[in-house]
């Protein structure tokens, strides 16, 4: 029997993919908003002791809450299980407090998660790509963690673009580890910048741990936001002599006007990401952007 799956309403976009690959049964609800702003959620589709998946990422506190309302009921309902696949984990860059007093809401929002009701054959989280490693150990009261790395997807835009003689590269020396285990795999060079901090906020380059004078540079981040880092980058490295340069990122967030920003740099060629985030799943027609869906890994990992 197939698995049922549901989507909160800003993942419609990439449930909607994840059904025509032709291994779930479309779950059904009824939604609506009070006239006071509250929401209305009604299953129609009878889960009593099925498998029930749910995508919904936590991009916002409002897709949180519906994720969690839906996610609670359906086991109430009588859900034998449940999985929740979370393409973006919200907050993600709060995993730890820096300063006293700082809320870890990774930490808090894990927790909101973990008390979701257990169904009968219990629940689980898939995560993809999450920026801390740590942030599975969160989860608790049966609440099972899965991170799923989406390496095939990098890998496959990397050596499309890449060419013969290319460079896989970071922002940064924070994300060698990842990127190195990248580069290992293609076998391909690693490259990172050094940077040393001067005051405050504010950091200047001190080397380039790699020659990229002539070659082809990939650069990879799990997470873009509003570009500064990956632009600051992608002029380092051709300033340092790199030829063509192509930016991978699993999670485009794109704020403030952020993919306006890497198109006017000047120095990356094409963008590739995933559809992990609504904002990229809205990217339609953009020629400087090439957007690659998780839906077969997802349906890979659920099978």
């Amino acid at each position: 029997m197939k698995k049922i799956l549901f989507n909160i309403k800003q993942y419609k976009y990439l449930a909607e993919k994840v059904m025509a690959c032709g291994q779930f049964e479309q779950g059904l609800l009824e939604t609506d908003n009070f006239t006071d702003g509250e929401r209305y959620q009604r299953i129609l589709t009878n889960v009593d002791n099925r498998d029930v998946v749910i995508i919904g990422g936590t991009v916002n506190d409002e897709s949180t809450l519906e994720l969690f309302d839906l996610a609670s009921s359906l086991v109430s309902y009588g859900a034998g299980s449940l999985s929740l696949v979370i393409p973006y984990f919200g907050y993600s860059t709060m995993e730890r407090a820096v300063l006293p007093g700082e809320i870890v809401t990774a930490k808090a929002r894990a927790m909101l998660l973990s008390a979701i009701p257990r169904s009968n054959r219990g629940n689980r989280v898939y995560l993809f790509d999450i920026h801390s490693e740590g942030i599975p150990y969160y989860f608790e009261n049966g609440l099972y963690p899965v991170h799923i790395y989406c390496k095939s997807i990098v890998i496959q835009a990397a050596i499309e673009y890449g060419g013969d003689n290319f460079v896989m590269a970071s922002t940064d020396a924070g994300r060698a580890k990842w990127v190195e285990s990248l580069a290992n795999e293609l076998g391909v060079n690693a490259a990172f910048i050094l940077k040393r901090r001067l005051k405050g906020d504010q950091t200047e380059v001190s080397a380039i741990n790699a020659d990229v004078a002539g070659k082809t540079v990939i650069i990879y981040d799990d997470m873009i936001r509003s570009g500064g880092s990956i632009i600051n980058a992608a002029k380092t490295y051709k300033d340092a002599g790199a030829s063509d340069i192509f930016v991978i990122t699993t999670h485009g967030l794109f704020v403030n006007d952020g993919l306006q920003k890497l198109k006017n740099c000047g120095v990356i060629k094409k963008l590739i990401c995933t559809d992990s985030h609504v904002n990229a799943g809205a990217l339609n027609g953009d020629d400087f952007v090439d957007v690659r869906s998780l839906d077969t890994l997802i349906c890979e990992t659920l099978g």
